[in-house]
């Protein structure tokens, strides 16, 4: 019974989380900057490595790391892989949504498939809310969020935060105007 509530409450939560695996659609239009302290080219295998505080930008996504490997086919990128203490992506939705961070030992961004993989610490926050685990895996095309803890026996658990909403939004409003009562 409880861990039907745990699961029930798990996929709510992956729903709401939904959401943040979106991007604002001109971001993939946009050229791609990177600044490092070193870049090792393959034009053999169409691998580039950057090393020393990385930084790439398109849009409004931004990655982080340590060092951050590129992958090409043909003149395309195919993916972008960050590793650091802990390597950082972050992107803005929509317009009109907060920023969403996603943190990890490890982020591999697949293009093609709209894929996002965050291993070891991984951790996804959008404005109050934050989900975290040993692994997380936003597929972008299905809009859906995965989510692993670490099978050791002292291993990390999924966690999430949610903060209620409509506590939040009816915060500005929850002074009764002068002259009422808020018992009812």
């Amino acid at each position: 019974m409880l861990i039907n509530v745990v699961k029930k409450s798990l996929c709510a939560s992956l729903l709401c989380l939904s959401c943040l695996v979106q991007a604002l659609p001109e971001d993939a239009r946009q050229a791609i900057h990177i600044t490092a302290d070193s870049a090792t080219r393959n034009d053999k295998t169409g691998i580039t490595i950057y090393s020393g505080d990385v930084i790439l930008t398109q849009g409004s996504m931004k990655i982080t790391g340590k060092s951050l490997e590129l992958r090409q086919t043909g003149k395309a990128v195919s993916s972008i892989i960050a590793k650091g203490n802990l390597a950082q992506f972050q992107q803005r939705p929509a317009a009109n949504k907060e920023i969403t961070h996603a943190y990890g030992k490890v982020l591999d961004y697949n293009i093609h498939t709209k894929e996002l993989e965050i291993t070891g610490q991984a951790k996804v926050s959008q404005g109050t809310d934050s989900f975290s685990g040993n692994r997380i895996v936003y597929d972008m095309k299905k809009s859906t969020v995965n989510a692993f803890g670490d099978s050791s026996s002292k291993g990390e658990r999924v966690q999430m935060i949610i903060q209620p909403k409509a506590a939040q939004e009816t915060k500005d409003t929850s002074e009764p105007p002068i002259g009422e009562s808020n018992s009812q």
